[in-house]
């Protein structure tokens, strides 16, 4: 049993990639369980079991004393085998963890191995299994039992089953990785990836950039005659994708990223990371898309707030103001001891109403060329006068 055990001990450690000390500590441990059931001991006494590393013989030591008495070639012969049909199991879990571990954040292909209600159990290459959850995949896509599958690996989880392997149609990841796959500028490091923004099924919008004048980035993606895209494409089922040139002008950059739609006109408000976006009437659902799918993607693809609005709606809104603005005005002019002049003043001031008046006080009024005390107290009286009615 001896020789045969360290024979066994050795095979396992070439084939299963087990280290040869683990195992025989993992048996001594196993055999020293064992013989504390056949051997009296007391509280106090120190039990040692030794697998001999060169001549597999098994020796027994009862405080520090060799103990012959215990007959070790059932025992061992049972126990050990015990032991290697854990450790090779534990082995091959780990070796499949570390494995799918090393490959989180890639693409790898399986097969559609089950379904577990809403869930798909893909069989990677033979050597694990890994679950795509519903909510991971793509509405527009459907699989059936066998069909070959590329998914995207989220992460992997020790679990006392065995590796946890999560994946995933829908991450954005995905499709960065398609692109990097299928071009080579990409994965070269030529054309870069600034950012990305997917409505899993229905549009992925991708923002690139070349790093080399010569390089064209957005022709790279599309390939000759579109044929990179459009494996891409083909790859999730029908989804659109729209690839934009990125670009440091951010007027610019988001004009690129509502395409295919037109935009007239574009104010920011830089503090807030806030666009108002203009285009012609004709352009405006192109620029919102369905169902707000459009600006939604090229807003999160740019990280600003986009607000986009007809040229139309824009026109009725300053006509709105103007007469807004008018409305003030003429109330503003029934307080005795304002003409034109005065009105004039105060606008350059911002006070445009009775209310803006009454929010400033006798000192801010004074401030305002021609207005003295006495009138600004006039002001004020007159201005809560026609607010009360």
């Amino acid at each position: 049993m001896s020789q045969e055990l360290l024979t066994i001990i050795d095979q396992i450690e070439r084939e299963k990639g087990i280290k040869k000390e683990i195992l025989i500590e993992a048996i001594e441990s196993a055999l020293l369980a064992a013989a504390r059931k056949v051997v009296n001991i007391k509280s106090d006494d120190k039990l040692k079991i030794e697998l001999d590393r060169k001549t597999g013989q098994i020796k027994a030591f009862k405080n520090e004393k060799e103990i012959t008495t215990i007959d070790f070639g059932r025992i061992a012969a049972s126990t050990a085998r015990q032991v290697i049909i854990q450790k090779i199991r534990e082995a091959e879990k780990e070796v499949v963890f570390r494995e799918f571990q090393g490959k989180a954040g890639e693409i790898i292909s399986g097969g559609v191995y089950r379904f577990d209600k809403n869930n798909i159990i893909v069989d990677l290459l033979g050597k694990a299994e890994g679950i795509l959850l519903k909510r991971e995949q793509s509405p527009r896509e459907e699989f059936k039992m066998g069909q070959p599958i590329r998914v995207y690996v989220v992460e992997v989880k020790r679990d006392t089953r065995g590796p946890q392997i999560m994946l995933s149609r829908t991450h954005p990841n995905l499709v960065k990785k398609l692109f990097e796959l299928e071009v080579p500028e990409i994965y070269e490091g030529i054309v870069e990836i600034k950012s990305m923004a997917r409505q899993p099924g229905e549009r992925t919008k991708i923002a690139v950039r070349s790093k080399n004048e010569k390089v064209d980035s957005v022709g790279a993606c599309v390939g000759m005659r579109g044929n990179r895209v459009r494996n891409i494409v083909n790859e999730l089922q029908g989804e659109k994708i729209d690839i934009v040139r990125y670009s440091d002008d951010i007027k610019e950059y988001i004009k690129a990223a509502l395409s295919p739609a037109k935009v007239s006109e574009i104010k920011l408000d830089k503090e807030r990371l806030r666009a108002e976006v203009i285009v012609d009437d004709d352009q405006l659902s192109l620029a919102i898309g369905r169902h707000g799918q459009n600006v939604r993607l090229a807003s999160k693809l740019v990280s600003w707030e986009l607000d986009i609005r007809s040229k139309t709606t824009v026109a009725v809104e300053v006509e709105k103001e103007k007469e807004k603005e008018k409305g003030k005005a003429a109330v503003l002019a029934k307080i005795p001891g304002i003409g034109e002049k005065t009105l004039a003043v105060f606008k350059e001031s911002g006070l445009s109403s009775i209310e803006d008046i009454l929010k400033s006080d006798i000192k801010g009024l004074t401030k305002i060329k021609g207005i003295g005390k006495k009138k600004a107290q006039q002001l004020i009286k007159e201005a809560k006068k026609l607010a009360s009615k």
